[in-house]
């Protein structure tokens, strides 16, 4: 039993998944895997590898190599079929179609930031869908139209706030209105709410004396 006033002790793992060989930086569930009806977990490792997971078997079904044995950051699956999204340090973005077994990557995003922060994706069901990532200035955010690629705006934060670099990423869609939004977290700590067809600011406040993640 935990003492008073501390949090009670993490519960014990159902099973730990092993041969990654590296330190695993980035995880992603995907729903449930249509023959065998469980979750597929991707990881996304330092030596640059994707596996994706069996709950089941516990085993990798696959192990995607497209980095060139740099760290992978951040994964993302879309709803437009089997296809997955990986950011690496090697400054790209992958796009993967993993249907009818395929593991290829079929097209690639080039990133212009070296930083920590990861992209975000904004998808529904149609072909369209928007992405927003890091940008080439220190404290800017791209937002792209995929997957065309076409560059739709660069979010920049007002001169003199000194924000810092965006360290996470989250884009949003209100219930009462289409017009697509961004929450960034920077490294002064703050949150920035971003209308992105604005290009400006809604709100912003002071969330932590430390960069969010």
């Amino acid at each position: 039993m935990a003492a008073p006033g501390h949090p009670p002790p993490p519960p014990d793992p159902q099973f730990v998944l092993r041969g990654t060989q590296a330190a695993v930086h980035a995880l992603h569930f995907h729903g449930a895997d249509e023959v065998q009806g469980h979750p597929l977990l991707f990881s996304g490792c330092q030596s640059g590898l994707v596996h994706i997971w069996s709950l089941r078997t516990r085993r990798p079904e696959a192990i995607l190599d497209g980095h060139g044995g740099q760290c992978v950051t951040w994964l993302h699956t879309l709803p437009q079929g089997h296809q997955l999204l990986s950011q690496g340090r090697d400054l790209r973005l992958c796009l993967w179609s993993l249907a009818e077994g395929r593991n290829a990557v079929v097209d690639s995003v080039p990133l212009e930031s070296v930083g920590f922060c990861r992209s975000s994706v904004l998808a529904g069901e149609q072909p369209r869908w928007t992405l927003a990532v890091p940008g080439q200035g220190s404290d800017e955010v791209r937002i792209l139209e995929m997957p065309s690629k076409t560059s739709v705006c660069t979010l920049k934060p007002e001169q003199g706030a000194k924000l810092g670099m965006p360290m996470c990423l989250r884009l949003q869609q209100a219930d009462s209105s289409p017009r697509p939004l961004l929450l960034a977290g920077y490294e002064d700590g703050s949150v920035a709410l971003w209308d992105v067809s604005e290009r400006k600011v809604c709100s912003r406040i002071a969330c932590h004396e430390e960069p969010g993640l």
